[in-house]
């Protein structure tokens, strides 16, 4: 799997560990009479070890109440929209993360077609999709990320404001070189692949510090809204820093649109670009470091886990049989369409179509990427938020047996 596609395959997981460890520390959470005799580890069934069956936000229904004794209520209730009213301050700031997050996504997904332009082969590109597995990794090092902090400063912003400086200054120091590593005809892509993976690491442990962040940022009725502004906001960040930059980057359309006199070159460079977003980076860190005050969540007591506690708490979620399935499903459920995705792009480019015009393509679809997400946030902030994405991949594969049915139409005209 490459591409944008599998950077987030294993983001879910990511979050549920957020989410269990918020559960972990959290004594508003209700459990059933024999749980609550365990209060140091309720990820446990009473009668069991390891094989505990638990979902994100909801316990199993049936067999599971009567032989586990674990409560059927709901973990999250359901939201109030007067407490997402006083939290709208906060939900506005973590789209702001997500959508700074987005844009080294998106700059990531516009590098292929420049290289394609330059003369790299799909050998190159292939190496270069390996920039995508730092946002895949990540549970690697959410644990140091998650039990090293400096207290006074904050748990999440220890991490999240010394990250998106150094975010900012890669920017900076990469718009200065960026040109001579694309080079013409021959780009160096191992080092350009190295850098970009760089970019995308510290993009990836900013999302384990936001990720946390919004447990205790947001009210606990409200804490089902953060993937929301997660997938809202990294979609815009990711139209900025693909479809923005492939427009404004294009002679071609450029001088069709936003120019009366025609020039041989777009409005923007990369390198431009990259140091454009770097000072945007620097401003907003700078205001979020000054002015946004970490506080504990609602009702939160948070324990400090060392370094080994965590790494224990971590694999002790990934041996639930609800976590392995859950790899299990996110790891395979891509295969069938993760080669349609990553190199449709390509080849419509080497047949002809400008990379500006496939870019511009993906705007109608930027809206409904972002309201979907909003008409379904009900469904996500319930009990079971995964059955909305179980249900949708069916129609994926569908759609993907189209494109591949439309395609070899076009190879064989």
């Amino acid at each position: 799997m490459t591409s944008r596609q599998f950077q987030s395959t294993l983001y879910k997981i990511g979050h549920f560990i957020n989410f269990q460890r918020f559960l972990k520390t959290n004594s508003k959470f209700k459990f059933s009479s024999e749980c609550q005799n365990r209060p140091t580890d309720p990820l446990v069934s009473p009668n069991s070890d390891d094989d505990t069956d638990v979902e994100m936000g909801t316990r199993r229904r049936g067999k599971w109440d009567d032989e586990r004794h674990v409560s059927s209520e709901p973990l999250l209730p359901p939201s109030d929209p007067e407490e997402a009213q006083s939290d709208a301050g906060n939900i506005a700031l973590l789209f702001l993360l997500y959508l700074l997050q987005g844009i080294p996504l998106g700059l990531t997904a516009a590098v292929p077609m420049i290289l394609l332009n330059r003369g790299a082969s799909y050998k190159q590109q292939a190496e270069f999709s390996f920039v995508y597995w730092p946002f895949s990794l990540k549970l690697l090092w959410a644990p140091i990320v998650d039990s090293r902090f400096v207290a006074r400063f904050g748990r999440r912003k220890s991490w999240l404001i010394p990250t998106q400086y150094l975010l900012a200054l890669f920017m900076l120091f990469l718009s200065t070189c960026v040109d001579s590593l694309l080079g013409e005809g021959s780009p160096n892509v191992p080092l350009i692949t190295a850098v970009f993976f760089c970019l995308n690491f510290l993009a990836a442990t900013q999302d384990i510090a936001v990720d946390g962040w919004a447990l205790t940022m947001l009210k606990r009725s409200n804490v089902g809204h953060a993937s929301t502004c997660n997938s809202v906001g990294q979609t815009a960040g990711y139209l900025l820093g693909y479809v923005l930059f492939m427009a404004l980057e294009s002679a071609e359309f450029c001088n069709s649109y936003l120019r009366s006199q025609p020039e041989p070159h777009g409005i923007i460079t990369l390198a431009g670009f990259l140091y454009n977003w770097g000072i945007v980076f620097l401003v907003t860190t700078t205001i979020v470091a000054i002015f946004k005050t970490e506080k504990k969540g609602d009702g939160e007591v948070e324990h400090d886990m060392g370094l080994v506690e965590s790494y224990k708490l971590l694999w002790s979620i990934i041996k639930l049989p609800s976590i392995r399935t859950t790899i299990c499903i996110l790891l395979t459920c891509r295969i069938g369409f993760a080669a349609n995705d990553a190199v449709t792009g390509l080849k419509l480019v080497e047949r002809g179509v400008p990379k500006e015009t496939l870019a511009l393509i993906a705007i109608p679809l930027v809206p409904l990427q972002m309201i979907l997400p909003l008409l379904v946030s009900k469904y996500t902030a319930g009990p079971r938020p995964m059955d909305v994405y179980l249900k949708a991949i069916p129609y994926r594969y569908f759609a993907t047996f189209l494109s591949l049915c439309d395609m070899n139409l076009v190879e064989n005209f």
